[in-house]
């Protein structure tokens, strides 16, 4: 099977998990003991004809397998509907998912770039100072959790004041020219992506490790070590092939962990990203705006694991795209 091919067959395949994570979903939220409406209700100065209104507007008044046929003929023919607050879903997404892509991309790029090398050194120098201390360094970004450290560094902004404790760029923003937008931007941003790169680093670091030392041990390097091969190609050339393939496959899994990890993250630091989107909306019981947010987080990490398919078959043809 080409490659086009391949691609058009995981897209297909994509579609009914797509349509069982919007049931799970769904029904799930419907099942929350939260009215959608509680805030308009506690307003004194919102009629009964609003509110009303507004529970046929959302389909409040049918029965759940009613709602979800509405909302799911809704999402087919791209109308997402409306928030409990009165504004257009996919505003809210247009403004949030590429605040969340920009933060992801900025994570999964730095993670690759110092985590890859790191893997390789520590597996080079197996059981030798410079691994013992990837290693224990690895271990306490792996324990420490996301949120807690969150909460650390934002406590060393507030204390410092060196860096800014919430949003995506600063109040005067219009006013700066492009230099200084770019510059605002890197600075908001780099509280969150330390959190994410921590955690993320340590498990990618790890995992590079093994992969690597389990391939030096395999018969193919020690026979390519007996030939008398210069020590470098041995691992470079031949072994660091193999070990990285296993890598490619894990970069949709990353994509997903970034996802979901990067809700807390921006929830603390009041990022304006889709985790944070999300969490507010499931709060509220806002439904419409919870389920076009998981539906763009599932075909995001659809779309993460098959580019991490594609990269597996363009770095080593030998796998075959079935």
């Amino acid at each position: 099977m080409n490659l086009a091919g391949y691609v058009i067959k995981r897209i297909m395949q994509s579609i009914p998990l797509l349509f069982l994570v919007s049931i799970i979903s769904f029904f799930l939220i419907r099942l929350a003991p939260v009215d959608p409406l509680a805030e308009l209700r506690l307003n004194p100065s919102i009629t009964q004809e609003t509110l009303d209104y507004e529970v046929q507007r959302l389909g409040l008044d049918k029965p759940v397998i009613v709602q979800y046929g509405l909302w799911l003929k809704s999402f087919i023919k791209g109308d997402l509907g409306y928030c409990t607050t009165g504004e257009r879903v996919i505003d809210k997404l247009k403004e949030r998912i590429p605040n969340t892509l920009l933060l992801t991309s900025v994570v999964i790029i730095l993670t690759w770039a110092v985590g890859i090398p790191l893997g390789i050194i520590a597996a080079i120098h197996w059981r030798k100072p410079i691994d013992r201390l990837l290693t224990i360094l690895s271990s306490i970004g792996m324990a420490i959790p996301s949120f807690f450290f969150s909460l650390l560094l934002l406590l060393f902004a507030v204390k410092t004041g060196w860096f800014p404790t919430g949003g995506l760029t600063s109040y005067n923003f219009s006013e700066m020219n492009s230099i200084q937008k770019i510059g605002d931007i890197i600075h908001h941003l780099v509280l969150p992506v330390v959190v994410l790169f921590t955690i993320s680093l340590s498990g990618l670091q790890r995992q590079m490790r093994g992969n690597l030392l389990d391939v030096l041990q395999s018969d193919y390097v020690k026979f390519a070590r007996a030939k008398g091969l210069d020590e470098n190609k041995v691992i470079y050339k031949h072994a660091l092939r193999n070990a990285i393939n296993p890598m490619v496959t894990l970069l949709g899994f990353e994509f997903a962990s970034l996802l979901s990890g990067a809700a807390l993250t921006e929830y603390v630091f009041q990022y304006p990203g889709l985790g944070r989107l999300i969490l507010e909306a499931v709060m509220k019981s806002d439904i419409n705006l919870v389920m076009a947010s998981l539906m763009i987080g599932t075909i995001m990490l659809v779309a993460g694991n098959l580019i991490a398919d594609i990269l597996l078959k363009i770095v080593d043809p030998r796998v075959e795209a079935v």
